[in-house]
C-alpha cells in the first residue's frame, strides 16, 4: 500500500500537483488519463466535447437501430475497413517518413472507427484487405485519393447524420463526420 501511495505521490510532482483524471471518449470507448480532456481522442480523433469523466460514460450507442440506420452502419463500416487498408499500404510503400507516418496514423484511427461501428452493429470486425490495392508508390497520388476519400466520407456521415432516426447514432455519425473534416484539411 505505501508503494502504491508512493507512486502517486510522484505522478502528482510531475504533475504539479494537478489532479490527474479519467475520461472515455464517447465515440470509441478508449480511456484517457491526463489532467484534463485532450483536443482529441488519441485514438479515433473524436473532438474533445465527445471526452468525459469515467465515472459517468455511456457510449453513444443505441439499444435498437433502424433499417436505415443499421444499413448506413454496414456502408460505414465497409468504408472505414477500406480507407484503413488503404492508408496502411501507402504507410509501408511510402519513402518519406512524414508522409508514411500521416497514412499509419489515419490507417489507425479509421481502424478505430470501424471498430466503434461493429460495436453499435454487434459484431466482430471482419477480416479484409479490400482496399489496399489502390495504393500506389507516388505520395501525391496517395494524397489526392486519401482526399477524395476522405470528402466522400464526409458526405455519406452527413447523410447518414440526417436519415438516423437514434439521438445517439446522429451524434455518432456527427463525430465521425467532424474527424473525417479534420483529415480533408491534413490532406489538403
Amino acid at each position: 500500500m505505501q508503494e502504491l501511495r508512493n507512486i502517486i505521490n510522484i505522478n502528482r510532482i510531475q504533475t504539479g500537483g494537478e489532479n490527474m483524471k479519467v475520461y472515455r471518449c464517447r465515440v470509441c470507448g478508449e480511456v484517457y488519463i491526463g489532467t484534463e480532456k485532450p483536443e482529441s481522442c488519441p485514438f479515433c480523433g473524436a473532438h474533445k466535447r465527445y471526452f468525459i469523466l469515467a465515472r459517468e460514460w455511456k457510449l453513444l450507442q443505441s439499444e435498437t437501430l433502424s433499417d436505415v440506420t443499421e444499413e448506413n452502419l454496414k456502408k460505414a463500416l465497409d468504408l472505414e475497413i477500406n480507407n484503413t487498408n488503404f492508408y496502411k499500404a501507402v504507410s509501408q510503400k511510402s519513402s518519406d517518413v512524414h508522409v508514411s507516418s500521416m497514412f499509419k496514423g489515419l490507417s489507425k484511427v479509421e481502424r478505430e472507427h470501424a471498430s466503434a461501428i461493429c460495436k453499435h452493429l454487434k459484431i466482430q470486425k471482419p477480416d479484409s484487405s479490400e482496399g489496399s490495392d489502390r495504393a500506389t508508390g507516388s505520395d501525391r497520388e496517395s494524397i489526392m485519393e486519401a482526399n477524395r476519400r476522405e470528402r466522400n466520407a464526409v458526405k455519406f456521415y452527413g447523410k447518414a447524420m440526417k436519415q438516423a432516426a437514434e439521438k445517439e447514432i446522429k451524434d455518432f455519425f456527427n463525430a465521425l463526420m467532424q474527424i473525417e473534416s479534420d483529415h480533408i484539411v491534413l490532406t489538403d
